[in-house]
């Protein structure tokens, strides 16, 4: 999974993910704190434009591209967007489950999605292993190739 061209403009910068499971980690964390459904909508949001749209338009992907990229030095190694993209499409989905717990007078149930999602960021935050891309490769794996 690593390593992909440079130039392949379906492979992203290991950092930005990484970067952005941290941002997560913490946007979740303060979500569960507060037992805020709108903060975790708002997070879901996010995990839908890196899902839909693809992590160069994703916010916490623009900000690391812009911001601080630029301040580490040049990109060392590249992977391929779809695991991690994949990766946000699970993290919308718990998202939007743990929303509509905290929104819908269910806390039990948001505060348990949020917190999966939660454990799943700060997992690839703090040691660089994506759950989502795991996921990714073993449906690769498991479903047949497309002619």
């Amino acid at each position: 999974m690593k390593n992909a061209p440079s130039g392949d403009v379906s492979s992203v910068d290991v950092r930005g993910p990484r970067f952005a499971a941290w941002v997560t980690s913490a946007v979740l964390a303060l979500a569960l704190v507060l037992g805020s459904g709108w903060l975790v909508a708002a997070q879901a949001v996010v995990f839908a434009v890196g899902a839909l749209a693809g992590l160069r338009y994703a916010p916490y992907g623009v900000f690391f591209r812009v911001v601080v990229a630029p301040r580490l030095g040049p990109v060392r190694e590249r992977e391929p967007e779809a695991p991690p993209r994949f990766a946000q499409l699970v993290g919308l989905l718990f998202a939007v489950v743990g929303a509509a717990g905290f929104l819908l007078g269910a806390p039990a149930v948001g505060a348990v999605a949020t917190g999966l999602a939660l454990v799943a960021a700060l997992l690839n935050a703090a040691t660089g292993f994506c759950l989502g891309c795991e996921l990714y490769l073993i449906a690769r794996r498991a479903l047949p190739a497309r002619t």
